[in-house]
């Protein structure tokens, strides 16, 4: 499985949480980024985990996921697909309909 982020778990102080994400340093406000995070418990935000993928963290106990993209504004390029599929010349018998 291709990681999409290398995330290392710094520490969590009150609502903040600290990590490192692909060498960088970030502390989230726990609260601003999730209603239902900013209404958990201490103990509640402590019990969480990252994702294998690197994809997003998740805590069982309040039923939240973030997704570590939007934290950080990571954007990705389209897929080459994606752009083939919007241009012009891509027809298909779809479209004719």
């Amino acid at each position: 499985m291709n990681k999409i982020h290398e995330i290392e778990t710094k520490g969590l102080n009150e609502r903040i949480l600290e990590l490192v994400i692909d060498g960088h340093s970030y502390s989230i406000d726990l609260a601003k980024e999730s209603k239902k995070l900013a209404q958990a418990t201490q103990a509640q935000l402590e019990d969480f985990t990252i994702s294998p993928s690197g994809y997003g963290i998740h805590w069982p106990q309040v039923d939240e996921d973030l997704a570590i993209d939007p934290i950080i504004g990571a954007q990705h390029a389209m897929p080459a697909w994606k752009v083939a599929e919007d241009a012009p010349e891509y027809n298909t018998k779809k479209d004719e309909l």
